[in-house]
C-alpha cells in the first residue's frame, strides 16, 4: 500500500504518491568564483588554486617570481580555470597595492575571494643579531597585508560582499625562542584579522583567519621533522571546503587547536624554561 493508501480501481494496485514538482527540478548550476591568490606561487597558494581551478573557478595571480608566476597560470589553464590572470609584483612595495588591486579586480570583473598566501619564515637566528632582518619580516608578514586588508576592506564593505581568507599560523598563538619574530608578525596578523572581522562582518563581508600547523612545502623543505608535517594536499582541501563554508577561524590540521590550547595556559613560569 502507498502511503497515501490510495489504489487504482482498475488494476487493484497502490497508487504511487504524489510528488512535488521541486523533486524534478534541475539542480541550480554552481556559480564560479572569481578570486585573487596574493602570493600564489607559494605551497598552499598553488594547491588551493588547483582545486578552484578543476571547478572552473576564474582566478586572478599575483607572485614575485615571472617564471614560477607562469608556470603555475599555465598549470591552471590546462586544469580547467575559467580565466587565469597573472600579475608579477613585490608586495612588499605598499604605495603599489592600490592601482594592483584595482587592475587584478577589473581583470576579473569583480571579486568574490581574496586569498592572502604571501609570507616569509625569515631567519630567527639573524634576526635575533640584526633589526634589519627582523623588520624585513615584520614588514612581509604584517605590514603588507594589513595594507592589502586595508583597501580590499574597504572596497567589499562598499559592496556588502566579499570573503578574504587569510593565511597566519599557528606560531602567533604563542611567542616561542625557537621563531619569536615570525610569530609576532603572526600574532600581530591575527589580532588585526580579529578586528577586521569585527568591523565588516555586518557588512556582509567574511573575514577568515587560517593558521596552519607545519606543513610540506618548499618554504619548509629541510627542516627538522619535515616529514612529519601535514600533506600540503589535505591541508589545501580543508581551506577551500571551510572558505566555502564561510568559517571564521580555522586550525588546520585540526589537532593544532588542541595543542596551541595546551601551550597557551601553560604557566609562564614554566613555560620560559621549555625549549620550543
Amino acid at each position: 500500500m502507498s502511503k497515501t493508501g490510495a489504489v487504482d480501481p482498475s488494476t487493484q494496485e497502490p497508487l504511487l504518491p504524489l510528488r512535488a514538482a521541486s523533486e524534478f527540478a534541475a539542480p541550480t548550476p554552481r556559480v564560479p568564483k572569481r578570486i585573487l591568490v596574493l602570493g600564489a606561487t607559494s605551497g598552499i597558494a598553488e594547491t588551493c588554486c588547483r582545486l578552484w581551478a578543476e571547478r572552473g573557478d576564474s582566478l586572478f595571480l599575483v607572485a614575485r617570481s615571472p617564471e614560477k608566476l607562469a608556470a603555475v597560470a599555465a598549470d591552471l589553464h590546462t586544469r580547467g580555470a575559467a580565466f587565469v590572470g597573472t600579475t608579477v609584483a613585490n608586495l612588499d612595495d605598499t604605495a603599489a597595492h592600490p592601482e594592483l588591486l584595482a587592475h587584478a579586480i577589473n581583470s576579473l570583473a569583480g571579486l568574490d575571494i581574496a586569498f592572502l598566501a604571501l609570507g616569509v619564515l625569515g631567519d630567527q637566528a639573524q634576526a635575533e643579531r640584526n633589526f634589519a632582518r627582523a623588520a624585513e619580516i615584520l614588514h612581509t608578514n604584517f605590514v603588507a597585508p594589513v595594507s592589502l586588508l586595508t583597501w580590499l576592506g574597504n572596497y567589499c564593505a562598499q559592496r556588502h560582499a566579499g570573503t578574504l581568507a587569510v593565511l597566519s599560523s599557528v606560531a602567533g598563538d604563542r611567542g616561542r625562542k625557537s621563531n619569536y619574530v615570525y610569530g609576532s608578525s603572526k600574532a600581530g596578523l591575527s589580532a588585526f584579522l580579529g578586528g577586521l572581522r569585527n568591523r565588516i562582518d555586518r557588512e556582509g563581508v567574511r573575514v577568515m583567519t587560517i593558521k596552519p600547523g607545519p606543513v610540506k612545502t618548499a618554504m619548509t623543505e629541510g627542516m627538522q621533522g619535515s616529514e612529519k608535517f601535514a600533506d600540503v594536499d589535505k591541508v589545501a582541501t580543508t581551506i577551500v571546503k571551510s572558505i566555502d563554508a564561510g568559517q571564521d577561524v580555522l586550525y588546520v590540521p585540526g589537532i593544532w587547536r588542541v595543542i596551541m590550547a595546551v601551550i597557551r595556559i601553560i604557566p609562564e613560569q614554566i613555560f620560559k624554561k621549555l625549549n620550543l
